[in-house]
């Protein structure tokens, strides 16, 4: 489930097409209500069609990589139009949740998951160290918190914009001039961590892939310029990563660790619909092989490595 050109599922069905000889289902959801959808129930059981789709009723596993709403053209009535969305998006969504499936990532865990204070808190809970954090659309709140930490505080939205990215940026004093504009709209403020090196990890239901970069300044980690290579982490990160994502409920996800130079690791963020493609072109990591294998027979394993 995912956008029509998105190059992870695209990747994904070549591999299952290649390593086991199936060909995927590839949903876009806001090709509805353009294409016609129906479920239907008597004593028989339960049929659910897409378009000219076949096989719905008997997919094994679906990956929710990055589904999007569907798309209900503007009617006469704009006061008609939330109706209409409302109404789309919960048939497509019974149709699909109801299927029993393995999902990667269960629909329900995956949105609570994306809630950045929901990570955090249990980030804390599975043991990692976790930066000092406000989240707050108060601008006094968020001005008092960055005037007493002893060094940089950063900031960025709680959750990913329209467009999926949240940067991130260090506050400067040019910064509380337009503090005010957090009372719409709810900001993180964390401490800056001085890093070492940043690790990302994609989970796949216990299997880790790490790949190891140096912290960077300008806190930009798709920076091209940093070196990636296969990194490792210690077992006691390891477990506290297992229980993170077992509290979370996921079975996939891209987890963003930073080791201080006081060799500290600590836990930033997990995203559930994490971009990995470039790490495995950078280290050769067979990760979207270890997906297809969970896909397929529920284990990430990939022999050989």
């Amino acid at each position: 489930m995912s956008e029509s050109d998105d190059l992870h599922a695209t990747a994904m069905a070549a591999t299952l097409r290649e390593h086991h000889g199936l060909d995927p289902i590839h949903l876009d959801l806001c090709d509805f209500p353009r294409e016609s959808a129906s479920f239907r129930l008597d004593r028989l059981g339960t049929a659910r069609s897409v378009s000219h789709r076949i096989g719905l009723d008997d997919m094994r596993s679906v990956w929710w990589r990055r589904p999007r709403p569907t798309r209900v053209p503007t009617g006469v009535h704009p006061s008609d139009n939330t109706f209409r969305q409302a109404q789309c998006d919960a048939f497509v969504q019974g149709l699909l949740w109801s299927i029993p499936a393995r999902w990667i990532n269960d629909p329900s865990a995956d949105r609570i998951a994306t809630r950045k204070i929901v990570q955090l808190e249990t980030a804390l809970r599975a043991g990692f160290a976790v930066p000092e954090t406000l989240i707050t659309n108060d601008p006094d709140e968020a001005r008092s918190f960055v005037e007493s930490r002893p060094s940089s505080v950063v900031y960025t939205c709680p959750g990913a914009s329209c467009a999926g990215i949240s940067p991130t940026r260090i506050v400067s004093k040019t910064d509380f001039a337009t503090l005010a504009a957090i009372r719409s709209a709810p900001t993180t403020f964390q401490d800056h961590i001085d890093g070492a090196y940043d690790f990302r990890v994609v989970w796949v239901d216990g299997v880790e892939w790490t790949v190891r970069t140096e912290s960077h300044p300008d806190l930009d980690h798709a920076d091209p310029r940093l070196e990636a290579s296969v990194g490792h982490l210690p077992a006691g990160v390891s477990k506290s990563l297992a229980t993170l994502m077992g509290a979370l409920g996921l079975s996939f996800g891209v987890i963003e660790l930073r080791l201080a130079r006081d060799g500290e690791y600590y836990f930033l963020e997990v995203d559930p619909r994490g971009e990995f493609a470039h790490l495995e072109i950078e280290t050769g990591l067979p990760i979207v092989r270890s997906l297809a294998n969970l896909l397929v027979n529920g284990d990430g394993t990939v022999t050989g490595y």
